[in-house]
């Protein structure tokens, strides 16, 4: 179960409050119906860390603490809403569906703080647990210091309420209600608690609280005592002064670890930041210790969250211009303390690079509905604020929403017009005006829903979501080479960031390469970028482009740029071996059909089970999108590699130690390599982007049933052919033609072979499943023997883009030419254009 949770506000800018919790169930395997809730708490604020979800055997159970009161939910566990354990449903219940007919008013499962005479304010943070017989313990932070600890019975007994307050006399009090203040006595408000931890150890409770005055206090549950205090400026180098101040940002987080526990205590204070991550040590006589593991410093940003395993701290920060920063860390073994890099995905550019030839308005709604740009939901938001309307847009296809943005830029354009001659000029400078205004209202939308608001790590599968205000992220393992080229200069500091090499001398080599690659991405202005592009994408030579990108550097080259590149270059022993180690990683031909002959037919439950693992939209989505990203990545290394080879051939001897022969063997054998893997990666990341047009299934089946009977090709098909029903998109989400490949034909292919390779009792490990998926998939390789894709696109009747996939690969590909003049016959005849076909569309088929 996988459920996404945060806290929802509500109220104007002058009184903003977190009065309701909103819950997600996803599913990376099936399509949930009914998996948001909001559960509104009326005159509450929900606490920080104040929802905890726990699973049972038979339940999910959900603990919400608020500034007044306990709540408990238990749902229904997945595996107990199915009797069946096969399970092959295409949509299946979420465990919210009958959330309506809770309460969360029911007195057995919430109840009231009990206020205190004489105390102000309300509990301050939060943690919530499940004890091993099923009890419900809620730990509020009291704002005068100390913890109070409220008890539910177990949900499906009878039993009374508890509160007990934990003190620091080392004393814990069963109570039926608030003592006095003036009858316990006054806690010091540096014992306020700003964070709360909890686990369960040898059958007690071990509640960890980081207080206001930078000391980190543990207490028994079932002891009735502190059992440890500690101070956490100890750990400080440089801590003068700090303990007159109070605390205000620190934060906790534990971790099981092989040798127990461990513990990572966050320490705010000005200018700076620390981790502090420490083992939590016990003896023979009940009495606990910490020892020190690390100490690591972090930038200037500001935290939202972090999340610490047994052997790395995960954290997100935001920096002054509110970009999202992700990075982790191994806290053991990283000497230099250096934080590794999260490539997160960029935002929409602020601004449309519209060409002489293209219209203003096409160009913007290509780039607003393309996929890893804009969110459905940011677009209806700007939609709904640009008409000035306040009705709902609800339940429209994502094509219906292209319109409903085109009526109402080109509507309001309409009505500002007061003359009725215009010259073709102004009425495209109106265009860009108006366009440009909605895409700066859909800008600001994506950005409020991209908000980090908090980062998970399950210890179990290693995978990781980053929970932004308005969806979801994934992360995924980065491979080496895109590594390389992402990374700043200050991150490649040593040959042990090459993992793409054994050999020390030629991963300096490959370093030196990549920085140099890293100067010309950044000297290949936005205009030359785009004339590549478009280039590539009117089947023009990639060297001839290369070589006008190049003389533009050369004439344009006000900062000295070729000059650092040219030193750079100079201290490159091996420049010939470096390049082979690149092309050689980014090259993924190869002579094995996926899914062909070899592949282990798994038994009839593993079948069934394979059938749904990664086959939900959401898995849909993050795998394609994992092979979008890398495309685009490797089209822009490919391109840069490309121009720097050019860049070679200027220098000649200047840069060459080996002269003519290194000369040689860059103009006719590297240099076509480049080109040719340029060509590869730029049409996988055309068809990753490119929409598939929505086809009713029986046309499709209509079709498929007449293409076998009219044209029998008894040897096409590299795999058994079925048609599938693909789900309407009536959510508002566009469907790629690499999506609708992997639902429809690879997947069960790609896991199947993933299984295959994998060890029977081996655990199932997100990083190294994803990584798999995502190379598998990306050998749609145009070079590969495997003929599935275009395969594929006809099936369903995608006759555009498969029309546009054989012309991109027409000039340079040398494999299954006759199948793709096959398949342009018979796009043809589907769109028909039969005078097209002749005897030549079919002599390779």
């Amino acid at each position: 179960v996988t459920v996404c949770v945060y806290r929802c506000t509500s109220g104007d800018s002058a009184c903003v409050y977190c009065d309701s919790a909103c819950l997600v169930e996803q599913s990376l395997d099936t399509n949930l119906l009914n998996n948001a809730v909001r559960l509104q708490l009326s005159h509450c604020i929900v606490l920080p860390g104040g929802v905890h979800v726990h699973e049972t055997l038979n339940n999910v159970v959900i603990l919400v603490s608020t500034n007044q009161s306990v709540h408990r939910l238990v749902l229904p566990h997945p595996s107990r809403m199915y009797r069946s354990e096969l399970v092959t449903e295409l949509h299946m219940q979420s465990i919210f569906t009958d959330v309506g007919k809770l309460s969360l008013q029911d007195p057995s499962h919430s109840v009231l703080i009990p206020s205190s005479v004489g105390q102000a304010g309300s509990p301050s943070t939060s943690t919530a647990w499940l004890s091993q017989s099923g009890e419900a313990h809620y730990a509020l932070a009291s704002p005068a210091g100390g913890i109070m600890v409220v008890s539910l019975p177990p949900h499906d007994t009878q039993g009374s309420v508890s509160v007990v307050e934990l003190k620091r006399s080392s004393m814990m009090q069963r109570l039926s209600g608030w003592m006095p203040s003036s009858i316990r006595g006054e806690q010091s408000p540096a014992d306020l608690a700003l964070s709360l931890a909890v686990r369960e150890l040898e059958e007690d409770s071990f509640i960890f609280a980081l207080c206001q005055d930078h000391k980190l206090r543990m207490w028994s549950f079932r002891e009735q005592a502190c059992l440890l205090e500690a101070d956490m400026l100890d750990y400080m180098p440089a801590c003068r002064g700090l303990k007159r101040l109070s605390g205000q940002g620190h934060r906790l987080r534990l971790s099981p670890s092989p040798s127990g526990l461990c513990l990572c205590v966050y320490l705010a204070v000005p200018q700076r930041g620390q981790f502090t991550v420490l083992q939590l040590v016990s003896t023979d006589s009940s009495r606990y210790s910490l020892d020190h593991v690390s100490s690591l410093f972090t930038t200037q940003e500001t935290l939202v969250d972090f999340a610490l395993t047994s052997t790395d701290i995960w954290a997100v920060w935001v920096d002054d211009s509110n970009t999202t920063v992700v990075k982790y860390i191994d806290f053991e073994h990283n000497t230099a303390g250096q934080w590794n890099q999260v490539f997160v995905q960029p935002p929409p550019e602020e601004e449309v690079h519209i060409g002489v030839d293209q219209d203003p308005r096409e160009t913007y709604l290509e780039v607003l509905f393309s996929p890893l740009h804009f969110t459905a939901s940011a677009i209806v938001k700007a939609l709904q604020i640009y008409r000035r309307g306040s009705e709902r847009i609800t339940d429209l296809s994502w094509d219906s929403l292209k319109k409903e943005v085109t009526v109402a830029v080109e509507s309001e354009l309409q009505s500002s017009v007061t003359e009725f001659e215009f010259s073709q000029e102004d009425y495209r400078q109106l265009q860009v005006e108006f366009w440009s205004k909605f895409y700066a209202c859909c800008l600001q939308y994506q950005e409020v829903q991209s908000l980090p608001l908090g980062l998970t790590v399950s210890q179990n599968t290693g995978l990781i979501c980053l929970l932004k205000k308005g969806f979801v992220s994934f992360l995924l393992p980065c491979f080496a080479v895109d590594h390389l080229y992402l990374s700043y200069d200050e991150y490649l500091f040593s040959e042990e960031e090459t993992p793409i090499t054994e050999e020390p001398e030629l991963g300096r080599d490959v370093l030196q390469l990549v920085q140099c690659l890293r100067l010309v991405s950044d000297a290949v202005s936005g205009e030359m970028a785009y004339e590549m592009e478009k280039a590539l994408e009117h089947l023009q030579s990639p060297e001839r482009a290369a070589d006008l990108v190049l003389e533009n550097m050369l004439s344009n080259d006000n900062e000295n740029v070729i000059e650092d590149i040219q030193n750079k270059l100079q201290d490159i022993r091996n420049p010939m071996g470096a390049m082979m180690v690149l092309l050689r990683e980014m090259d993924l031909e190869t002579d094995s059909d996926v899914g062909g002959e070899g592949t282990l037919v798994p038994g009839l439950n593993l079948r069934i089970s394979l059938s749904q693992l990664l086959g939900s939209s959401s898995a849909v989505s993050v795998v394609c999108q994992a092979v979008c990203h890398m495309t685009m990545t490797r089209t822009l290394f490919c391109r840069d590699l490309l121009i720097l080879q050019k860049l070679y051939l200027r220098f000649g001897d200047n840069v060459f130690l080996g002269g003519g022969a290194q000369l040689l063997q860059l103009q006719q054998d590297l240099i076509p390599r480049s080109s040719n893997l340029l060509s590869s990666y730029y049409l996988l990341k055309h068809i990753s982007q490119s929409l598939a047009s929505s086809v009713p299934i029986d046309i499709i089946t209509r079709h498929n049933i007449q293409c076998y009977e009219v044209i029998p090709v008894p040897d096409m098909m590299s795999s058994e052919c079925e048609v599938l029903t693909v789900p309407f998109y009536t959510v508002l989400s566009p469907q790629t033609v690499v999506e609708l490949f992997y639902q429809t034909a690879a997947r069960k292919l790609i896991i199947s072979q993933i299984y295959s390779q994998q060890q029977s009792n081996a655990p199932l490990r997100w990083s190294h499943m994803i990584s798999n998926v995502v190379v598998l998939l990306a050998q749609l390789w145009p070079s590969n023997p495997g003929f599935q894709f275009p395969e594929c696109l006809m099936a369903n009747c995608q006759y555009t883009q498969l029309q546009d996939y054989v012309r991109l690969i027409g000039p340079w590909c040398q494999v299954n030419i006759g199948s793709c003049r096959f398949m342009l016959g018979q796009c043809y005849l589907a769109n028909g254009e039969g005078q097209k076909v002749g005897y030549r569309n079919y002599r390779g088929g």
